[in-house]
């Protein structure tokens, strides 16, 4: 059964992000089905996938959550349609939405994680290490997937290293495990942010 978030005026969908590596060489294929999995598994808790439009492991989420007909929003890097595909060289499959923003990648990035409810990383290098420290320094909800990868013991040193704490961090190697703890981390989160305006 999908776990909402009800407000006085219907439901309102929590958003999970699931950033990694858009490069499709940088991991072995299967740790694209744990991209997939993820996907499935947001869509089938009722939650909206949303994704930098790109290639690689947030692709891979994307079709996974399509896969369950969930819905998948994609934010992209590009002014414009045109530009995604022909100056980036970026997909238009598998995402219901595409928001230009005009702003590059790392301008994407922050409007991607602001617009999410919470973080999902996955394997990736310095661009998914960007969405995570932005994610961090804003006391997002943050889910670290882990696996045969480096990024999830990178991450643990920043975590270390950090003078700002955010106890918002699951790691799981679990894509289904992580979705429903992240799930119930953004619900808590959002219900605390909610007794603020009561």
């Amino acid at each position: 059964m999908p776990i909402m978030i009800k407000d006085k005026h219907g439901t309102n969908k929590i958003k999970l992000c699931v950033s990694g590596s858009a490069d499709m060489g940088f991991l072995p294929a299967p740790d694209y089905e744990k991209a997939k999995e993820l996907g499935r598994e947001v869509a089938r808790n009722g939650a909206v996938l949303v994704t930098g439009a790109t290639t690689g492991f947030p692709l891979w989420a994307a079709m996974g959550a399509k896969e369950e007909h969930g819905t998948s929003i994609g934010f992209s890097p590009a002014y414009s349609e045109k530009e995604h595909i022909q100056g980036y060289r970026l997909p238009v499959d598998y995402m219901d939405i595409i928001v230009y923003t005009g702003f590059g990648y790392t301008g994407r990035d922050l409007l991607l994680t602001r617009s999410s409810d919470a973080v999902i990383i996955g394997p990736g290098r310095i661009g998914t290490i960007h969405e995570f420290t932005v994610a961090y320094e804003d006391g997002k909800p943050i889910g670290i997937l882990q696996g045969d990868w480096e990024t999830d013991e990178i991450i643990k040193l920043i975590i270390d290293k950090s003078h700002k704490v955010n106890d918002k961090i699951i790691f799981h190697t679990d894509p289904k495990e992580l979705v429903k703890k992240v799930i119930e981390m953004v619900r808590i989160d959002k219900t605390d942010q909610r007794k603020l305006y009561l």
